[in-house]
């Protein structure tokens, strides 16, 4: 093979939804839409946990975190996805596309480890109740946080410089909105099993380990939910954990369709599609599931209201 050619590629043209320009400006109306929906959703959800005193608890702290984080995960994608919309060359530069390869990737680690943390409090709180407050302290969940985010944003750097060592000497044209380690493996010059393997590897260990942990928390909390006496307190405590695991289904189903195998062959079409589904829609549902169905968030976010009508009033005076 000649390799004079080696690592001429500049820059990445990411063909996203290629179709007519009018369907091309409806799905910028709509993602932006959707965009603008998300950042509101999950705003108020962090600012109705930062206000209200009541919601300075572990579990709330963690679904503060889970918006922010839902926040950060779709600026990762969706901004250079509208613009693309609106832009013929559709260009993203070789530094840009692996930067939003390693922050796509570690924010959604980043999720996979805050999920089983929110399945362990929901345990805590279940099925060790007395002992919950001694050993889920708001030191203890902020500690825990932060390791699921320095952990998360460490898996992937050797990984993702291995795949910019790769020789991309060829076409640039990636048919996916995002940065994906399928579409770029698929570009390289030559073949990379072992890169593959390992990435293959790392993201099956990462989503299998968190997904039995997350199902092995919910089973022992169904088992003590259904020795619960009260009809109350069963269906409080199926309310809470059933939001959570809606969630988990939406977000793990897609991701294992995806990342078990960076190149499992799957249709570009279904590609994006469940793409867009674990890193558009489900930060868009997430603050709906997490705050209609629980009363201290729909109390907190009432407080959110009064303060803004409070703000008005001041500011027409």
């Amino acid at each position: 093979m000649n390799l004079s050619r080696v690592n001429t590629v500049t820059e990445f043209i990411l063909l996203s939804f290629p179709c007519s320009r009018k369907i091309q400006v409806l799905l910028f109306i709509l993602f932006s839409v959707t965009y603008i929906l998300t950042l509101m959703g999950n705003g108020a959800i962090i600012c109705a946990v930062t206000l209200d005193q009541r919601l300075h608890t572990p579990m709330y702290i963690l679904l503060a975190n889970f918006s922010f984080l839902e926040i950060c995960y779709i600026n990762t994608t969706v901004p250079n996805m509208l613009g693309n919309f609106l832009s013929e060359a559709k260009t993203l530069s070789f530094t840009a596309c692996f930067l939003q390869f390693y922050f796509f990737f570690s924010m959604g680690i980043t999720e996979t480890f805050l999920l089983p943390l929110m399945a362990f409090d929901r345990y805590l709180a279940i099925c060790r109740p007395l002992h919950y407050p001694t050993i889920m302290t708001n030191h203890l969940c902020m500690n825990l946080v932060a390791i699921c985010w320095v952990t998360a944003f460490l898996c992937y750097p050797v990984p993702i410089y291995f795949i910019t060592q790769l020789p991309f000497c060829g076409s640039n044209t990636i048919d996916h909105f995002v940065c994906d380690p399928g579409p770029l493996l698929a570009l390289s010059c030559i073949p990379a099993p072992g890169i593959e393997l390992s990435c293959s590897i790392l993201s099956s260990l990462i989503i299998f380990i968190t997904f039995f942990f997350i199902i092995g928390s919910y089973t022992l909390v169904l088992r003590a939910v259904l020795r619960v006496s009260s009809a109350a307190g069963r269906s409080k405590a199926f309310s809470t954990c059933g939001s959570h695991l809606v969630v988990v289904s939406l977000f793990y189903g897609t991701v294992m369709m995806m990342y078990i195998s960076p190149n499992s062959g799957n249709p570009a079409g279904v590609q994006k599609i469940v793409t867009l589904i674990y890193s558009s829609v489900t930060p868009l549902v997430n603050p709906l599931i997490y705050s209609l169905r629980n009363k201290d968030m729909k109390a907190g976010l009432r407080k959110i209201q009064m303060y803004v009508k409070i703000g008005q009033s001041e500011w027409n005076k």
